[in-house]
C-alpha cells in the first residue's frame, strides 16, 4: 500500500473505532436499547477486508458487524441512528445493533444467530453467478461459528457449485466466554480444507497485510476459482457484549495482548516511520471524531418510528389476485402430483428468475414429481447435499438477491433441521430491514400420516410455522388449486411454505391453464350448506366432503370451508359461514392440542359468539407421536367416521 492508501485505511479505522467508543459510551447511558457487541481491536479486519470491493459486491455480517457496514460504506449517521432506534436508521429503527443492514448498499445483514449469515451468503453468490456480473459476496463471521452446523453446510455448498463467495473468519480467541482453543480440535483452515477449499491466513491486527491478503483473494474468487477462507487473527477488546467484565480472561495478559495488536498503533507508527507528519495523522483523528460527533448530533436530533407503525412491514405487499372462473370440462385431469410438476415448469418458463433446488429435484425428487424439469431447464434445476439449512439459506439468499428460489423441504418432519433459516431469516428479514428487502422464495414440502411412516415422517406440524409472523402456509386440498396457489406463491414476494399432501399425490383433477391463479388468504366454500359448517385443509377436506355425503343421508346439510392457506388466514369466509349454519366441526390432519384448529375455534367463541348454538367440536389426531404400527395409526389419525361423530355430536345440542 502507498502512503495515500494507507491513510485512507488508517481514516476508516478510526472512524470505525471512535464510533464504537461512543456506542459503548451511549450504550452506558442507556441511550441506545438492547444488546450491544463492538468490534474495538477489528477495525483492520473490516476495513482490510472491503477496501478493494466493488460497490456490487455483498457482505453478510455477525452481531459484531457495526465495523463491517461502515467499511462497506453505510453512513455513521445511519448506523447511530439504528442503534438509537430511530426512524432514520439504516432499518428504520426495526433492526438495532445486531441487524444493521443495507441492500442498496450490498450490506444484507449483522446476524444476531452465530453463523447464520454463511448459509444465506451462499445464496447470494449463487444469485450473483447467475447475474454474471462479476460480483461476489463476503461472508463475515466469527471462530465461534465454525463449531455449527450452519457453517459446514455453507461451505460445502459453496465448494461443491464452485460459488463466488470469501468466508472471511475474524478469530479473535474467544467464542463468547470461551477460548477458541477450548472449542475448536483442529485450526479453523483445515475445516476448509476438508470441503476442497483453498484458504488464507492473514494478521488481522495488520491493515495493510490485511489489504494485500484480501486484493489478491477477491481477484481470484472473482475470476471464478471458487470460494475461499480466510482466517484473520485478532483481538477482542470488549468483552463478548458491552457490559461484560471479562473475568474469564487474565487482566494483565489481556492488556499486554491489547497493547501489542491495536490495529491503529500499528498503522499509526508505520506511516509516521514512512514520512507521514503528526500534524496530518491529528487531522484524521479530528476529522473522525468530528464525523461521530455529528453521527451522535444526528442521531438524537431524529424521531422515533410512529407508534402506529410498528406492524409495518411484516409482509411485502400481495398481488391482487381476484377468484377465478374454475376451470372448465374441457381441461385435462391428470394427479397431483402432475398438475405441480406442470406448476413449476410454467413458472420456469415463465420468469427466468425462477430456479428450483434441494435434494436430488434434478433426478425427479422422491416421488418422481420434478422429472424431466432439469433437461427441459437446463441450470435451473439444482440438486443440493442433504444440507436441509444450506437449502433454506440458498434460499433467503438468492431471494433477498433478486432471484425467487424454489427450494424443496423432502419431508415437512425435517423442519427442526432447518427452522432457524425460516424462523429469524426468511420471516424477520423484511422487518428488520425496514421494508427495505424482499425474501420472494418458496419452500415446498409435502406430509401426511397413513401409510405407516413412522413418527419422524408422518407429522402435520403447520401450526408451528403459522405461530411465525412474516411467513405465509399455504395448504392446497386438490390438483386444481395446487396449481393456482403455486403459481401465486411463486409470484408473490413473501416467503411462502407450501405444504403438499403426499396421499392426494394421484388423486385426479382438472389441469388449469397456466394465466391461473388463486388468491393467497382466501378461502373455498367447496360445499354449500345451512345446518353445520366444517372448516378444514389439505386431505381432511377429502374427509370432509365423504362425511358430508354420510349425514346429507341423514338429512344434515354440511357446509365445508376449505381453508387453502393456514396463514394468511381467511376468517370472514369461516365467520359468514358460521353466522349462517350455527354450528362448527374443525377437521385437522394435526394433533388436535394447540394447533390451527385452536385458532379457529377461539374465533368461533370471539367475534363469532353470537352465531354459538353449539360447542364447538374439533377433530385431530391424538396428542402422541404418529405410531409405525397400521393398527395403532388408524386408532392414532382421524378419518371420516371421526368427523361424522363430530357433527353428529353438535347437531344434537
Amino acid at each position: 500500500m502507498d502512503n495515500d492508501e494507507l491513510l485512507n485505511a488508517y481514516g476508516r479505522m478510526l472512524v470505525i473505532r471512535r464510533m464504537e467508543e461512543r456506542i459503548s459510551t451511549l450504550y452506558a447511558q442507556d441511550a441506545i436499547p438492547g444488546f450491544v457487541h463492538t468490534s474495538i481491536g477489528q477495525e483492520a479486519c473490516a476495513v482490510g477486508a472491503l477496501l478493494h470491493a466493488r460497490v456490487d459486491d455483498v457482505i453478510t455480517s455477525t452481531h459484531r458487524g457495526h465495523g463491517h457496514v461502515l467499511a462497506k460504506g453505510l453512513e455513521p449517521r445511519r448506523v447511530l441512528a439504528e442503534l438509537m432506534g430511530k426512524e432514520t436508521g439504516a432499518c428504520r429503527g426495526r433492526g438495532g445493533s445486531m441487524h444493521v443492514a443495507d441492500p442498496a448498499l450490498g450490506v444484507f445483514g449483522a446476524n444476531g444467530i452465530v453463523g447464520a449469515g454463511l448459509p444465506i451468503a451462499v445464496g447470494v453468490a449463487h444469485a450473483q453467478r447467475v447475474k454474471g456480473a462479476g460480483g461476489i459476496v463476503v461472508c463475515f463471521f466469527g471462530d465461534g461459528a465454525v463449531a455449527t452446523g450452519a457453517f459446514h453446510e455453507a461451505l460445502n455448498l459453496a465448494s461443491l457449485w464452485r460459488l463466488p463467495v470469501v468466508f472471511f473468519c475474524e478469530n479473535n480467541g474467544f467464542s463468547e466466554f470461551s477460548r477458541a482453543e477450548d472449542q475448536h480440535p483442529v485450526p479453523i483452515p483445515q475445516r476448509a480444507l476438508a470441503y476442497g477449499m483453498a484458504t488464507v491466513e492473514l494478521d488481522g491486527n495488520d491493515v495493510e497485510a490485511v489489504t494485500d491478503g484480501m486484493r489478491v483473494v477477491l481477484d481470484r474468487v472473482r475470476g471464478g476459482e471458487g470460494p475461499i477462507l480466510v482466517e484473520a487473527s485478532t483481538v477482542r477488546v470488549h468483552g463478548h457484549y458491552e457490559g461484560d467484565q471479562q473475568r474469564y480472561r487474565d487482566a494483565e495478559t489481556m492488556a499486554a495482548e491489547i497493547a501489542a495488536a491495536d490495529p491503529l498503533t500499528i498503522t499509526r507508527a508505520r506511516l509516521l516511520a514512512r514520512g507521514v507528519s503528526e500534524d496530518k495523522l491529528e487531522t484524521i483523528q479530528q476529522q473522525s471524531l468530528a464525523t461521530v460527533d455529528d453521527a451522535e448530533e444526528f442521531a438524537r436530533a431524529s424521531a422515533e418510528p410512529a407508534p402506529e407503525t410498528a406492524l409495518n412491514y411484516v409482509y411485502a405487499p400481495r398481488h391482487d389476485v381476484t377468484e377465478p372462473v374454475a376451470p372448465g370440462g374441457d381441461r385435462p385431469v391428470v394427479s397431483q402430483s402432475k398438475i405441480i410438476r406442470q406448476a413449476l415448469g410454467d413458472a420456469l418458463t415463465a420468469d427466468p428468475d425462477v430456479f428450483l433446488a434441494g435434494i436430488d429435484v434434478a433426478g425427479g425428487n422422491v416421488f418422481g414429481l420434478t422429472r424431466g424439469l432439469a433437461e427441459a431447464h437446463p441450470g435451473r434445476v439444482l440438486d443440493t447435499p442433504i444440507s436441509e439449512t444450506a437449502i433454506m439459506g440458498l434460499g433467503v439468499g438468492a431471494a433477498m438477491a433478486g432471484l425467487r428460489p424454489v427450494v424443496e423441504l423432502m419431508y415437512l418432519d425435517f423442519l427442526g433441521v432447518c427452522l432457524d433459516q425460516l424462523m429469524n431469516q426468511a420471516a424477520k428479514l423484511r422487518l428488520m430491514t425496514g421494508g427495505a428487502v424482499k425474501v420472494p422464495m418458496v419452500v415446498r414440502t409435502q406430509f401426511g400420516s397413513g401409510r405407516s411412516s413412522g413418527s419422524q415422517h408422518s407429522q402435520s406440524l403447520e401450526a408451528i410455522l403459522a405461530h411465525i409472523p412474516g411467513l405465509t402456509v399455504v395448504m392446497p386440498s386438490s390438483g386444481t388449486d395446487a396449481y393456482g396457489l403455486l403459481r401465486s406463491a411463486i409470484d408473490d414476494d413473501n416467503p411462502v411454505v407450501f405444504i403438499e399432501h403426499r396421499l392426494l399425490y394421484e388423486k385426479k383433477s382438472l389441469v388449469p391453464h397456466e394465466s391461473y391463479r388463486l388468491p393467497i388468504g382466501k378461502a373455498a366454500v367447496v360445499r354449500p350448506g345451512t345446518d353445520v359448517t366444517i372448516v378444514a385443509w389439505s386431505r381432511m377436506v377429502t374427509h370432509a366432503l365423504e362425511a358430508a355425503e354420510t349425514m346429507r343421508a341423514e338429512g344434515v346439510d354440511v357446509e365445508i370451508i376449505d381453508l387453502r392457506t393456514i396463514v394468511p388466514l381467511d376468517r370472514s369466509t369461516v365467520l359468514e359461514s358460521f353466522a349462517k349454519t350455527n354450528r362448527m366441526v374443525i377437521a385437522q390432519e394435526a394433533v388436535t392440542d394447540f394447533g390451527v384448529g385452536a385458532e379457529i375455534a377461539a374465533m368461533a367463541v370471539g367475534p363469532g359468539f353470537w352465531s354459538l348454538d353449539a360447542p364447538v367440536v374439533r377433530v385431530g389426531a391424538s396428542y402422541s407421536p404418529a405410531p409405525y404400527a397400521p393398527v395403532l395409526e388408524r386408532e392414532w389419525e382421524v378419518g371420516p367416521d371421526d368427523i361424522v361423530a363430530a357433527v353428529r355430536e353438535v347437531m344434537a345440542c
